[in-house]
């Protein structure tokens, strides 16, 4: 094993070509995107690729031809022309709208000194960055590349403080403005970020960039494929499950052929040589639960949750979808395409193990829950079931819904529905890896839960009722729509032991009142 080679954090094409660390060759995609085109725009999670992308289209223009030995573009390119770059990244804070600009500035005048151009003296960054562009274009004889890196940064920081967010999106339209009106002095354009906002709100004055970021041809620009893996990592998986490693960190999808990982995840993974949710430890999605918090939405809501493309690609300051927030930073994916009419919907869900678990545990610490004690409650609830001690289930669920701070339970309209009880066992359950599957669809309808564990199906349904002298005939209707719906049909081929729940909860008391079971062998 090489660990010395595992290019863990860095994201400079150079030093990861002339360390001889590991490199998965994404030059095909870029001829062709070079060929196809000359503006563009991708969206992908944190840590996916975007930022060493971006290096390695910058050493491909500047000629850069000694780190390309080997790589499959480097008999396919032009070696002798080298154009000028202008690389933008937005890394900063930016909790004041000068922040911006003084950032642009600071890196024009870097790549001024460096092109050994007579400093400007123009005050403002896009007149600097409209003025530079002339100038490396009529110096060099070459028109400018322009890559732009975490292009949404100054404004996804600050998605809770509205007013500095929408401050840097009008001075960002400004600099994308100067882009559009500087197209003569411009070879190529691409610009990348995590979210997708709408043209009109931040590109109307650079409407001609092509978005990729759906495009299944270049769905597998950025991440590692299976065929990755076990190809150019396959020194480093000696000792290490594959399988596992699929579970756990597989499952990104763009609408192209083949699932992704996210390299980071895979790298540390072979360094460290265990299983651990490395990506999702990076990035707090505090955002994320304050949006699903106000939205008045839980796990239940978006797991397998049917979107269309305008839905998943919209992402405003004020108007922000869970599903687009989850979708764009990477907490759920595509896990199927299909025709409705003349839309096309898209079924997301979680990519993998890692955001499975890694997410649902924080959701519980977010509700008040520890980490640890939410995975306590889900492990002895789990148990419970496998071993059909019901009144001990019952017990416990009890304690594990008491136990939710009375603020959450009051949040919207989450603690009148079914929902949000079930919701929260879903998450203690998923906090745990156990298998659920929650408003499973059959040919008859649909049930609230299933639980795959030990051995044996569990089909839950909850009811809610106003008062306790309603709960036994919350809990005869419960049983009955489960029998009538035959909801434990498409489980029978598992010959394995079906148990269905009804489960019935105070609307008022937020409590459980009482459970029943009809065990089907």
């Amino acid at each position: 094993m090489s660990p010395e080679r595992l290019p863990v954090g860095i994201q400079d094409f150079d030093r990861l070509r002339s360390t001889n660390s590991y490199y998965v060759d994404k030059t095909p995609l870029i001829k062709d995107l070079i060929h196809r085109g000359d503006h563009w725009f991708l969206s992908r999670p944190r840590r996916f690729g975007k930022s060493l992308l971006l290096d390695t289209l910058k050493a491909l223009f500047e000629a850069r031809e000694d780190l390309f030995s080997g790589l499959a573009i480097y008999d396919n390119w032009d070696w002798s022309i080298r154009h000028p770059v202008v690389r933008l990244s937005f890394g900063g804070k930016y909790e004041e709208p000068r922040d911006v600009e003084q950032s642009i500035l600071a890196q024009l005048k870097i790549i001024e000194r460096r092109a050994d151009l007579s400093a400007a003296t123009w005050q403002t960054a896009p007149e600097y960055l409209f003025d530079l562009l002339d100038r490396l274009h009529h110096t060099t004889g070459q028109r400018a590349v322009i890559l732009i890196d975490e292009y949404d940064k100054p404004i996804i920081d600050h998605l809770s403080a509205p007013k500095v967010a929408h401050a840097n999106r009008e001075y960002l339209r400004r600099i994308y403005g100067v882009i559009k009106d500087s197209a003569e002095h411009l070879r190529f354009v691409f610009v990348t970020g995590i979210s997708m906002f709408s043209k009109v709100s931040l590109f109307s004055d650079l409407n001609n960039l092509e978005d990729i970021s759906l495009d299944p041809h270049f769905a597998t620009i950025c991440g590692y494929t299976d065929a990755d893996i076990d190809t150019v990592f396959a020194p480093e998986l000696d000792g290490l499950d594959r399988d596992a490693i699929r579970a756990w960190y597989n499952g990104y999808n763009w609408l192209g052929e083949e699932r992704l990982y996210n390299p980071f995840d895979v790298l540390l993974l072979l360094r460290s040589r265990r299983f651990k949710p490395y990506w999702f430890r990076t990035g707090s999605p505090r955002f994320l639960f304050e949006t699903l918090k106000a939205k008045s939405m839980n796990t239940l809501d978006l797991e397998g949750c049917i979107s269309d493309e305008a839905l998943i690609s919209k992402f405003e300051i004020d108007d922000i979808s869970a599903e687009a927030l989850l979708f764009q930073t990477g907490y759920l994916t595509i896990t199927e395409e299909r025709s409705d009419g003349h839309d096309i919907m898209y079924r997301l869900d979680y990519p993998n193990q890692e955001v499975q678990f890694s997410l649902n545990r924080e959701l519980l610490n977010y509700f008040g829950k520890s980490v640890t004690e939410a995975v306590d409650q889900g492990r002895e609830l789990r148990k419970l079931l496998e071993a059909n001690d019901f009144k001990g289930f019952a017990d416990k669920f009890r304690t594990y819904l008491s136990s939710i701070p009375y603020q959450w339970t009051t949040t919207g309209n989450l603690a009148r529905y079914e929902a949000w009880y079930a919701g929260l066992l879903h998450m203690g359950f998923r906090a745990t890896g156990v298998d659920v599957q929650s408003e499973e669809t059959s040919s008859h309808g649909r049930a609230d839960m299933v639980v795959l564990t030990g051995g044996q199906v569990f089909v839950l349904e909850f009811k809610m009722v106003e008062s306790a002298k309603e709960t036994e005939a919350a809990l005869g209707t419960a049983l009955a729509q489960m029998r009538d719906r035959r909801y434990a049909e498409k489980y029978r081929d598992r010959k394995e032991p079906i148990h269905q729940i009804a489960i019935v909860c105070d609307r008022k008391d937020r409590l459980l009142r009482d459970i029943r079971v009809e065990s089907l062998g």
